[in-house]
């Protein structure tokens, strides 16, 4: 329906790796003295759930030469069977380059989950677009879908810069792009008008939105009436949003959300909506498990790209979509690492019984 199928990668991602650290058993940070440290970021949670349902998946990044940390990240991108591209920059000192650090506690029923970054001299930050033979990869080995999360576009000015140069390349070759917002307050602090411009240019360009209320607002500067904190207001609000936004991105051709309501650390109400340009589709909101939160949006939107390269119909996509990101908040890792879809449809169909 959207791609051509002549193209060696199903998905490109540019990406800053880091490392997260998180607390045994559940405890709090400040006063914890066990860790588990897992590699991570925004962009390869997505990408993950393509590359383990068997799709090829490429990965451009910058990491620390001869970095401890960085023979960490490497080993863990091969596992996960990704195609990285990686310019590799000398540390330059005890206060040179590094990559960031996430100090995360999943937090436990009334006690919320709390993340502390550390990106002062992340590499990732430095990425631009001549660390890649951009003509080869887009014009001669071919990609079909381009991923951007917001966080990547937000960490510099050279990074936002790279994600602008990428979107003109894939655009030139047909590459479809999908644009993830991905807003975090701590990286827009005193860079507000700047990154709207940016924002808005992704957006201006993208083929598939996936942006929650809050990031139509904050990323794109759009006046949004509020509204109740219920998940029917919510859904009610962002449908009207769209309706109207629609008219300043006529590019998009996919606009989509998860829905959340947190009644507990451990117990979520989750929700999805997607707009194909003439119909809503919705998944209403039902009770999840959560074991960690980190990472469910991110599934949700490798699902919906999965099922749209895989030419679903939407409702299908949607619900695929969904089921990414509930199993997604089940495993300690920020990505989730499906046996087959058949597993993921387990978790659509609410079916928890023992497979044998």
């Amino acid at each position: 329906m959207f791609f051509s199928s002549d193209c060696r990668y199903a998905l490109l991602v540019p990406t800053s790796m880091g490392v997260r650290l998180t607390p045994v058993d559940r405890q709090p940070v400040h006063c914890s003295d066990r860790y588990v440290m897992q590699a991570t970021s925004a962009e390869t949670n997505t990408a993950s759930v393509l590359a383990y349902l068997g799709m090829p998946v490429k990965v451009l990044t910058r990491l620390v030469e001869d970095s401890p940390i960085a023979e960490f990240i490497k080993y863990n991108l091969r596992s996960r069977g990704f195609d990285v591209e990686a310019r590799e920059v000398p540390q330059g000192g005890p206060w040179g380059f590094r990559h960031q650090f996430n100090i995360a506690d999943m937090g436990f029923g009334p006690r919320a989950p709390r993340v502390h970054n550390d990106r002062a001299g992340e590499v990732g930050a430095t990425l631009c677009s001549t660390d890649f033979d951009l003509v080869r990869i887009f014009e001669k080995e071919g990609v079909q879908l381009l991923h951007l999360s917001g966080l990547i576009a937000a960490i510099s000015p050279q990074t936002a810069k790279f994600c602008l140069s990428l979107i003109e390349i894939a655009q030139k070759n047909g590459t479809r792009i999908s644009f993830d917002m991905n807003y975090r307050p701590s990286f827009w602090q005193n860079r507000e008008s700047e990154l709207q411009q940016v924002f808005q240019h992704i957006a201006g360009h993208s083929d598939f939105l996936f942006a929650g209320t809050d990031d139509l607002v904050k990323c794109l500067g759009e006046q949004i009436p509020p509204c109740d904190d219920d998940m029917q207001s919510r859904c009610n609000q962002y449908k009207d949003a769209i309706t109207h936004i629609r008219q300043h991105y006529p590019e998009v051709k996919i606009f989509a959300t998860s829905l959340r309501e947190t009644i507990s650390a451990n117990k979520h109400l989750w929700g999805a909506l997607l707009f194909d340009g003439t119909h809503w589709h919705e998944v209403p909101a039902r009770p999840i498990d959560v074991l960690d939160r980190i990472g469910g949006g991110d599934a949700f939107a490798g699902g919906i790209l999965y099922g749209l390269l895989k030419g679903w119909e939407m409702d299908k996509t949607l619900r695929f979509g969904w089921a990414c990101g509930a199993i997604a908040v089940t495993v300690v890792t920020d990505y989730i690492q499906p046996l087959n879809e058949d597993q993921i449809w387990s978790i659509w169909a609410g079916n928890a019984r023992v497979v044998r």
